[in-house]
């Protein structure tokens, strides 16, 4: 079948801006609450756990860079718990016509591909506000995000063929996202690891792709004074899992997800 074609483009398209447009349907402010809700969890972390529990590490523009890191891992997570109800949110239109089921997946993804945009550009502006220079740097944004992009889909592919079958994977998948968001230099960065002389978990935490994007995202727009997986991490083949790894898992997620397509509409 042609993913391709402009049958599957003009209905990738329609999904996308029904999603979005029944997103904040009925809520007073609507879509505005795509910039506040990570705005305001934004003000919550910071005032506890830069304020209160002086999690700073001196880096410049740390509040710039936990911000990234925020919206980073919010685009993560909205993508890859949309992309694991998604097949079971359209099994009517699944029983009605033959396409592509790695269309609705993907709708997922990109829908939250779109407020991510919308987050990155109020980084962008409170950068600039708060004297982040604009460079050649912020250009990295693009392949950066190309292997966000591939790693949480080929996630949202594995999820969502899990979750036809076994619907307790939804609370599992939440207390996984509970313990990665704690375990991937969000809140804290890099530099508070390595202050405290913990070297080897700081190694061992870069060799997950989120945690290697959101350090690039830092080092190449925020602050080029910090330290990036690529430069902790001595051996460069072992440097290289992080970037190769997103690769493998959308390979990975596509071929379990093309494998189990078929019977969808059946177990549905």
């Amino acid at each position: 079948m042609n993913y391709f074609s402009k049958e599957n483009r003009i209905l990738l398209r329609e999904m996308v801006k029904t999603d979005f447009k029944l997103r904040y349907q009925g809520s007073f402010i609507g879509h505005l609450w795509s910039i506040l809700k990570p705005m305001m969890l934004f003000t919550i972390m910071y005032l506890v756990f830069v304020r209160f529990l002086r999690f700073d590490d001196g880096t410049p523009h740390y509040a710039i860079g936990l911000l990234m890191g925020m919206v980073t891992w919010n685009f993560f997570s909205e993508a890859t718990n949309m992309g694991m109800m998604s097949i079971v949110a359209r099994g009517d239109l699944l029983r009605k016509l033959n396409f592509s089921k790695e269309i609705i997946v993907i709708s997922s993804v990109v829908g939250a591909a779109i407020n991510y945009a919308i987050n990155l550009l109020v980084v962008f502006i409170f950068a600039i506000v708060n004297g982040v220079g604009v460079s050649l740097g912020w250009l990295t944004i693009v392949p950066l995000f190309l292997e966000l992009f591939l790693f949480t889909t080929g996630i949202a592919f594995i999820l969502s063929t899990l979750f036809v079958r076994y619907r307790d994977i939804g609370p599992i998948w939440e207390v996984v996202m509970q313990a990665g968001l704690y375990a991937t230099p969000i809140i804290y960065s890099l530099t508070f690891i390595l202050q405290r002389g913990q070297v080897t978990i700081a190694k061992i935490m870069m060799l997950n792709p989120l945690a290697q994007i959101i350090q690039d995202l830092r080092h190449f727009i925020v602050f080029s004074g910090s330290m990036r997986g690529w430069d902790l991490i001595g051996h460069k083949a072992i440097a290289l899992i992080p970037y190769v790894l997103p690769v493998l898992v959308f390979g990975l997620g596509y071929y379990i997800f093309h494998k189990n397509a078929k019977k969808f509409a059946e177990i549905l």
